[in-house]
């Protein structure tokens, strides 16, 4: 049998290539396709079928593309209205080798959720993993949200009798194969932890310990951020993404033609570190860090050209890569060879104020600032800072008139990533005296400093 897990870090999402004897199957492929074909010509097998979980709103799906490549049948579940690929009905079986696929309708997450159980009939009549795209994660369950707030309690309910109807009676042994992992914004909690079992999860999971009326009551209760780029998203793999083809032509620039570019409306994008950042950026640059790239969706534009600045070059094709995952195929060019560039033609420069969690203690005890928490609001309420406001990083440039502007603001996160990112949207829209938290609460929390809940 072979099995490999493929890891799309800019969204946290996994994708599987399995397959037995001459034959795989492709469960929810990114759009970068060669890596499956890759997989494909090492492993000495043609890919049969590509099955999708569900409709997905936080990455663009492969799967056109690579049947293009390979003639592989596309699957997928009976909601929403597919322009594309057949219906994967309930109970309906593939075989892939020795495998047997089954397809299980598992609603919740959305109406036309999908797992995928399969079975080595080499080695017995039971399943040995199965796929459970958005609707079990470890740790986790997925979101009811997206069918808006008039259809929560019906999709919460739905996804309590999957998981305890489909998918638990599959077996304690069933090795579970979910389509996020730790990160992701299509849970609250995953874990950190890359491998689990449905009996692990049975005995670990908090919403496996839940009655039907609980889980239901917790999940209408959740709160989940959406962001603007799942629209996008979500059209593409309805309707099928443009094709990839090798991706982006991304051209090394002078900082001469880098400037030019400006002047017509490309938007930049600093991938280097917040302490980089603050030490010297481009007026109007949104400062997402490798680590974080996926918070780029909340504020870039698919109709303007975009342009990039690295902390390293080697880690162009990841970020270009990355970005085009989520859509982006409008990445024009980089500054060649780094910002230094910029700096040695004399060009203009701006700086962004830096805090340790020392200095900005000192502050709040002898003047008056703004914190600005930009976590999640679960981050928030498990320990904040007292009188400190609470706007998620990403949904900053729609509430700025929620932000003070009449005393420093002082803007915090975990470690200082997002805090980064969310004081270049700050700049981009003209606030002042904006300070970056180096460490964030992990650094005031550290210190001993007071936070309250």
């Amino acid at each position: 049998m072979i099995y490999e897990r493929l890891k799309n870090k800019i969204v946290s999402q996994l994708s599987y290539f399995i397959g037995s004897g001459n034959t795989a199957f492709a469960v929810d492929p990114t759009r970068d396709i060669q890596q499956y074909l890759e997989l494909a010509e090492k492993h000495g097998v043609n890919i049969k079928y590509i099955f999708e979980t569900h409709r997905n709103e936080d990455f663009v799906i492969g799967s056109l593309e690579l049947a293009k490549h390979t003639g592989a049948e596309i699957y997928h579940g009976d909601w929403p209205d597919w322009k594309y690929g057949n219906v994967a009905e309930d109970g309906k079986e593939f075989r892939v080798g020795t495998l047997k696929v089954t397809a299980l309708a598992t609603p919740g997450h959305t109406p036309g959720c999908r797992s995928y159980a399969v079975t080595d009939l080499e080695t017995g009549k039971e399943p040995i993993l199965v796929c459970t795209g958005d609707s079990l994660f470890i740790g986790d369950t997925g979101r009811t949200d997206f069918g808006g707030p008039e259809n929560r309690v019906k999709w919460s309910t739905w996804l309590y009798e999957s998981i305890h109807e489909k998918l638990l009676p599959l077996g304690d042994h069933v090795l579970i194969c979910p389509a996020h992992g730790s990160g992701s914004v299509c849970g609250s909690k995953i874990a950190n932890r890359e491998d689990s079992t449905l009996g692990a999860e049975k005995l670990m999971n908090p919403w496996l310990q839940l009655s039907r009326e609980e889980f239901v009551k917790q999940k209408t209760e959740e709160h989940h951020n959406y962001a603007p780029y799942f629209k996008k998203i979500e059209v593409y793999n309805l309707d099928g993404a443009p094709e990839y083809g090798l991706g982006p032509t991304v051209k090394a620039l002078s900082p001469g033609e880098f400037e030019r570019m400006l002047n017509i409306g490309a938007v930049v994008v600093d991938t280097r570190s917040p302490p980089s950042f603050a030490s010297g950026y481009i007026k109007g640059s949104y400062n997402v860090s490798m680590s974080r790239l996926g918070m780029a969706g909340w504020v870039l534009p698919y109709n303007k050209p975009i342009l990039l600045i690295l902390g390293n070059l080697s880690e162009l094709d990841e970020t270009v890569t990355s970005l085009a995952r989520i859509g982006y195929d409008n990445i024009v060019g980089y500054m060649k060879p780094s910002i230094v560039s910029w700096y040695l033609t004399a060009r203009p420069i701006e700086r962004l104020g830096t805090l340790t969690a020392p200095e900005l203690k000192e502050k709040l005890d002898n003047e008056d600032w703004t914190v600005l928490d930009v976590r999640s609001i679960e981050e928030y309420e498990s320990g904040h800072i007292e009188r400190s406001i609470n706007l998620y990083a990403g949904l900053l440039w729609d509430n700025l008139d929620k932000i003070p502007r009449d005393k420093p603001i002082a803007l915090i996160c975990k470690s200082g990533t997002r805090s980064g990112f969310g004081s270049s949207i700050l700049l981009k829209h003209g606030l002042e005296k904006i300070y970056n938290v180096m460490g964030g609460m992990t650094s005031w929390n550290n210190a001993g400093y007071p936070s309250v809940k």
